[in-house]
């Protein structure tokens, strides 16, 4: 067993995606075997009780297809979260049943980017989740697709693994699908071969990526893969990318699929959702004084700096920080409504405060809520 693999194994809390592709039929509708095969896995894997499993299952819309009449994935916006409806209730109620097998019991966890970039909102996701690992629960945990916009046409519950990696400080993030790995061309294709491990984006930047699945029932594909991965072992955690019936084998550490090797370390919890899972509400354009200082001074941004304000948002909602030729230098959480802003630009908090009151004695993205794009 080489190096890389032993991590596998020693990894304590995993975090553990599959796509619809590995759980539901063309057609729509839950695979039961499918399903059952998965829990066998996973349920051995933490028997032991030194193992904890998150489990990040897609199938919502895909399992309500076919209870509501739908031949295929539909793709307006109000039916597929019609489906989600449906689909997500059937989804945990065969999971329910089927880790009920082994006396597991699991719990629902839906998500938005939206409500994981908040300070808050974020505390209490990660404390949601671990409290339900420390009773012993799998918690098994979607997008909220039933109010998503962007994120459900997106199809990114593979960005969601990722990140849900990040939020519960996990050890390891095993991404199953109906591949079984990252091959070096098209996997159907004679000469093709699988890739075993990637150390970093320049061991693969000669492949083409397929953005497709096979069963047509997920909006994933590799590309989403990929970069689930790319944003997992940036955050300092290793990711193995392999199909769901060789999850044991991978689990365990053969050396089956890909294994991405972490690439950096932990940052900032928050600000990995920020930077990979919020959508900007607008944008604050910045001038060079006040790019400098937050780029490269990893300073809150004044409002002093502003140069004029784009979009309507509220305070709270994520922002694009822009310098003056338009181009995006990071992102943070607002702390002023649109409408006010113009009325703050290039003055002093100082001379604010005594105008307008002490309210406005702040900055208008503090740096604690705001991560560097292209530093």
């Amino acid at each position: 067993m080489t190096v890389a693999r032993q991590q596998v194994t020693q990894a304590r809390r995993i975090v553990v995606k599959v796509g619809s592709s590995s759980l539901t039929t063309a057609s729509g509708g839950l695979d039961a075997d499918r399903v059952d095969a998965l829990v066998d896995v996973l349920a051995k894997v933490r028997s032991g009780g030194e193992k904890e499993i998150v489990l990040v299952s897609s199938g919502a819309i895909a399992a309500g297809l076919a209870p509501l009449g739908l031949a295929r994935r539909p793709r307006d916006l109000a039916r597929q979260q019609a489906a989600a409806s449906v689909g997500q209730g059937l989804l945990v109620a065969r999971y329910t049943a089927s880790f009920a097998r082994y006396g597991v019991r699991v719990g629902q966890v839906l998500l938005t980017g939206d409500d994981t970039s908040r300070r808050a909102h974020y505390r209490n996701a990660y404390r949601t989740l671990d409290q339900l690992l420390a009773m012993g629960a799998v918690p098994v945990v979607n997008e909220n697709d039933t109010v998503a916009t962007d994120e459900i046409r997106f199809g990114d519950n593979d960005r969601l693994a990722a990140l849900v990696a990040h939020l519960v400080r996990a050890d390891l993030l095993v991404l199953l699908s109906d591949v079984d790995g990252l091959y070096d061309g098209d996997p159907a294709k004679p000469g093709s071969s699988r890739i075993e491990e990637v150390r970093g984006p320049a061991d693969i930047g000669h492949v083409e990526i397929g953005s497709s699945g096979k069963a047509g029932v997920g909006t994933g594909g590799m590309v989403t893969k990929v970069e689930a991965a790319r944003i997992a072992a940036a955050a300092g955690i290793p990711v193995v990318l392999t199909s769901a019936v060789r999850a044991a084998d991978a689990l365990a550490g053969r050396a089956t699929g890909t294994y991405f090797h972490e690439t950096g370390r932990r940052s900032a919890d928050r600000l990995l959702w920020l930077a990979h899972a919020s959508t900007p509400q607008g944008a604050l354009v910045l001038d060079d004084g006040a790019v400098n200082a937050v780029v490269q001074g990893r300073k809150s941004l004044l409002p002093a700096g502003i140069a004029s304000v784009e979009g309507e948002f509220s305070a709270g909602d994520p922002v694009e920080l822009r310098n003056t030729a338009g181009r995006a230098v990071a992102r943070g959480l607002v702390n002023f409504d649109a409408k006010e802003i113009p009325q703050l630009l290039g003055r002093s908090t100082k001379d604010l405060a005594q105008e307008l009151g002490p309210a406005y004695e702040r900055e208008v993205v503090h740096r604690d809520d705001l991560v560097v794009m292209n530093p």
